[in-house]
């Protein structure tokens, strides 16, 4: 045995081919994980940051109808927290236009449709910023119980060389 056999290339091409096709799965499930990993941190760092200067402009006083305008006509995507308002902010203005014009009742025809629209707006960035988590959770679960398998394909084969 020499130092070439010993090498990693050469101990891959020398694999047999479950082997090599349970290497080979491995590393796919480790780029995509990489890639969502990554996608994901970088998701999240700017939703931080969208967050954060939404949350300084509404906190600050703005009028709620300049703010509304602002964030409904950004060029730049004004953020998750920004979104959740503006569904919000529609919503009131359309069941205060359509609906209510006094009253202790009239307050409540108003606030239920922007709060559920506000609702149905956060699941959705919640489900937008939750997406591929599942695979990630599957690939940590079952890559192990993968690289067993190879390893116990493996040692077989080397008893079956003795």
């Amino acid at each position: 045995m020499n130092a070439q056999d010993l090498s990693i290339l050469s101990m891959i091409t020398n694999a047999s081919v479950l082997a090599q096709a349970v290497m080979a799965l491995l590393l796919v499930i480790s780029l995509v994980s990489w890639t969502i990993i990554f996608r994901k941190w970088f998701t999240i760092k700017s939703a931080q940051r969208a967050t954060n200067r939404f949350e300084e402009k509404f906190w600050q006083g703005a009028e709620l109808n300049a703010l509304y305008q602002e964030v409904s006509h950004a060029s730049k995507d004004p953020g998750p927290m920004a979104r959740i308002f503006e569904a919000g902010m529609k919503e009131f203005r359309r069941a205060r236009q359509n609906g209510a014009t006094g009253g202790a009742d009239a307050s409540n025809v108003v606030l239920a449709p922007a709060s559920r629209a506000m609702r149905a707006a956060f699941q959705r960035e919640m489900d937008a910023l939750e997406s591929s988590l599942a695979f990630l959770a599957s690939a940590g679960s079952v890559s192990p119980y993968i690289g067993l398998f190879g390893t116990v394909w493996g040692i077989m084969n080397a008893f079956r060389g003795l």
